[in-house]
């Protein structure tokens, strides 16, 4: 008999067949699962051809390393066709095979070695496996970070402003841009740490910690900032060093969503003795703050001993289901204010209501009841306002020559399910409504979801603009959501300046739900949301990952954007973090350029009836010190909800890379100037266990950015813990440093009395399953 027929056996070539055969069925059983769901039959084919070369190559067949190698070139072959030559793409698709060929290679070499048909069943699988390498080293070779579609030229130059950081969006109209220009693209490489500020991570007095969300301000040569339980500090620009501290006395259990994202600075009337410049904080225990700017004493003067009350007519609740979040908008003279509202616990919760006070005395001026729109008068005592209603919990914009402020409205409660809502809420459900400043009367509404079924409520604070339509300018408001669609508006009217179409949507298949037959879609502006998710963008660090998520997606129902919840899995994409979150646009006024910072997340939503809610034993969270799952009871309605982000086995997405982008949008045009990635995998893996790989994968981000005159855009907001500076004109960082927490906060720039450009960002991570940090840094050019 020749050595064919009497193979070599050996116990290094039995374990790896057999290893490869348990790999195949790992591959095929499941395979044959995402088959019976309609999708591809590529697992269930390469998982009986893994069976089958192991078989072989346990019995110390040569042919077993050949059928190897035709696996890896059928996967490369299936892996072009469904994905092309995107590195990240292939990744779960190539580089098992070629891991897994290379070891074949070595523990097979006796195997190789029983005969010429051996040795020639090595170099084929070595053929093989050299060739998917070099096919996924030659697509990240062409992996581009940035698009560029067009030049960008520089506008004329802009009067340098005094250095002053007024308001949260740098002005009332939230562009987020400074006009000082001392920190340049050509030396921006030279900037170092100023200081840092450490502002404390507890509530003074308690255990609880919180994150950091702010914009500082820097107003009269000094800086001011708060903490999450509302500590305000004033520091010395240039040192950092604190002037004073405010420290409130707040309950323990104060706060269900501690942050605070602001404060607002006032300077009252000539004349007014009491506070002439001053600070109001909307504090997370239903109270407004007036602070003397200078000296961080209480106003006496306004409300009683410097507070006024947000707790009449807001109703029997805990405390810690309503209570702002975000600053005041002061739009001539009055303080208008809103809340958070604890979402998905029931549909008997605190009202969504907006208050406008006087910034001078503390008097409640008028009340915005959305269920009740007509009516602003601040109601008599004993009286509560209508509970339930959408509530608006970002930051406002304000326009004082119109005399109107810009509120982003969200949902009534609960998110996922709205059969009990009625007309007169579903008015103002995730629209932008125009307040009269000193009435609260509703000038004009603009709703950007109908019937809002996916928490897609308007986060970010709208951005006033003067837009370029036919020649000419026009006062315009632009509104980007959560879905990823950004809307221009006159702001004047709330008339779309660019095209807007209704569109058929998917229809809801849940009993007792009324989706909208339609929605909203600007098509006069470039889409932000990520476009269609299909089984082919599925991903993951291995094909075993990889085909897990395809099966999930499988499972659930998914037809696009605006997918309703159903019984059973359904798709949210955009996700929790759009689209456009909170942190919303900066607008380069210079050159005309409206950067947008995006996410590109899907979410795993799953209604449940009631009855099995309340056998699993869902209820709705009341009590102070518990802790909100990701899902709720949805108390009042037929369903519980369970949401998470859409995750494999191994706690990584289950959608392939790129996760955020930074985009510059030409408003002239309403073209894309260029798309670039947003940071990168340092602080990112499987199970959640941070690698430290600066790999380009584009990173989950909330907070903004900030432009400059110079051609420079500043931004943190990424999980990966990283600030940058990037170029206006082209994309590219130019500058990076490593931040002790996320900075998921907008940056801001001021001019120090030694006559400096500086940079402040708050870094606090806590908002992305990250590290928190206290902590307030400074930047500017070495000397």
């Amino acid at each position: 008999m020749n050595s064919i027929s009497k193979p070599p056996r050996n116990w290094l070539s039995i374990l790896t067949g057999a290893v490869v055969a348990l790999a195949g069925l790992g591959l095929a059983a499941p395979g044959a699962m995402l088959v019976a769901l309609g999708g591809s039959f590529y697992y269930l084919l390469a998982g009986l051809g893994l069976i089958g070369s192991g078989v072989l190559i346990v019995r110390g067949r040569p042919a077993g390393l050949l059928a190897y190698a035709g696996l890896i070139l059928l996967t490369l072959l299936w892996s072009l066709w469904e994905a092309g030559l995107d590195g990240w793409a292939l990744m779960p698709r190539l580089v098992f095979w070629i891991v897994s060929g290379a070891v074949i290679v070595l523990t097979a070499s006796k195997l190789a070695k029983a005969s010429g048909e051996g040795r020639r069943a090595r170099l084929g699988l070595i053929a093989a496996t050299g060739l998917a390498l070099a096919t996924f080293v030659l697509a990240w070779a062409l992996h581009r970070q940035i698009e560029t579609f067009a030049p960008v030229a520089d506008g004329p130059a802009t009067t340098a402003s005094a250095g002053d950081w007024l308001h949260f969006g740098g002005s009332l109209s939230g562009t987020r841009y400074s006009g000082l220009d001392e920190i340049t693209p050509a030396n921006v490489g030279a900037l170092e740490q100023a200081w840092v500020y450490r502002s404390g991570p507890k509530q003074p007095g308690g255990k609880r910690e919180g994150g950091l969300q702010l914009t500082p301000l820097m107003v009269d040569g000094t800086v001011y900032g708060c903490t999450a339980f509302n500590s305000v500090f004033a520091l010395d620009p240039v040192t950092g060093a604190q002037l004073w501290r405010h420290d409130p006395v707040l309950a323990e259990n104060a706060g269900g969503h501690a942050v605070c994202r602001g404060i607002s600075f006032f300077r009252a009337p000539a004349g007014t003795m009491d506070c002439p410049t001053r600070l109001l904080v909307a504090r997370i225990d239903n109270q407004l703050e007036a602070i003397d700017a200078r000296t961080g004493k209480a106003c006496t003067g306004f409300g009683i001993n410097g507070l006024a009350s947000m707790m009449e007519g807001r109703g029997d609740f805990p405390i810690r289901w309503s209570h702002p979040t975000s600053p005041a908008t002061i739009v001539n003279g009055t303080a208008v204010v809103g809340a958070y509202v604890v979402d998905n616990q029931s549909t008997n919760v605190p009202p969504g209501v907006i208050r406008g006070f006087d910034a001078l005395t503390g008097k409640l001026l008028w009340a915005f009841d959305p269920a009740r729109p007509d009516d602003t008068k601040p109601l008599p005592p004993g009286r509560n306002y209508t509970p339930s209603t959408p509530n608006s919990w970002t930051v406002f914009s304000g326009d004082e020559a119109l005399g109107l402020v810009y509120v982003p409205m969200g949902n009534g409660s609960p998110d996922f399910f709205g059969g009990h809502r009625t007309p007169e809420t579903e008015r103002f459900t995730s629209a932008v409504v125009a307040l009269d400043s000193r009435t609260g009367a509703v000038r004009w509404t603009f709703q950007a979801v109908h019937h809002d079924l996916w928490d897609y409520d308007l986060s970010a604070q709208p951005v006033l603009v003067n837009f370029p339509t036919g020649g000419t300018t026009t006062p315009a408001l632009i509104l980007p959501t959560k879905t990823g669609q950004l809307f221009v508006l006159d702001r004047r009217t709330g008339q779309p300046l660019t095209k807007v179409e209704e569109r058929p949507v998917p229809r809801s298949e849940t009993p007792g739900e009324r989706a909208s037959p339609t929605q909203p879609f600007s098509v006069g502006m470039p889409d932000m949301s990520g476009g269609l998710l299909t089984e082919s963008h599925m991903w993951g660090l291995s094909p075993f990952d990889q085909l897990y998520c395809r099966i999930k997606f499988r499972q659930a129902r998914y037809e696009g954007i605006y997918t309703p919840p159903r019984l059973g899995p359904s798709i949210r994409y955009p996700g929790e973090l759009g689209g456009v979150d909170w942190g919303s646009v900066s607008v380069d006024e210079r050159r005309g350029l409206l950067i947008v910072n995006s996410n590109h997340m899907a979410n795993y939503n799953t209604l449940i009836s009631r009855a099995e809610a309340d056998k699993r034993g869902i209820r709705a969270k009341v009590d102070p010190k518990g802790k909100y799952a990701p899902g709720a009871a949805m108390e009042g309605t037929p369903y519980a909800v369970e949401w998470s982000p859409f995750m494999s086995g191994l706690e990584m997405p289950c959608q392939e890379p790129p996760f955020g982008y930074l985009t510059a949008i030409d408003l002239k045009t309403r073209k894309i100037v260029w798309n670039r990635t947003l940071g990168d995998a340092r602080n990112s893996g499987p199970l959640s266990t941070p690698l430290g790989l600066p790999l380009p994968l584009g990173a989950p981000n909330i907070g903004g950015s900030l432009t400059t005159a110079s051609g420079l855009i500043f931004i943190g907001a990424t999980q990966d813990e990283m600030f940058r500076a990037i170029d206006t004109r082209t994309g590219k960082v130019l500058w990076q440093q490593k931040l002790p927490a996320s900075g998921h906060a907008a940056p801001m720039s001021y001019r120090g009395r030694d006559g400096r450009q500086y940079v402040l960002i708050a870094a606090g991570g806590r908002s992305l399953r990250d590290k928190g940090g206290d902590h307030f840094i400074a930047y500017r050019l070495k000397r």
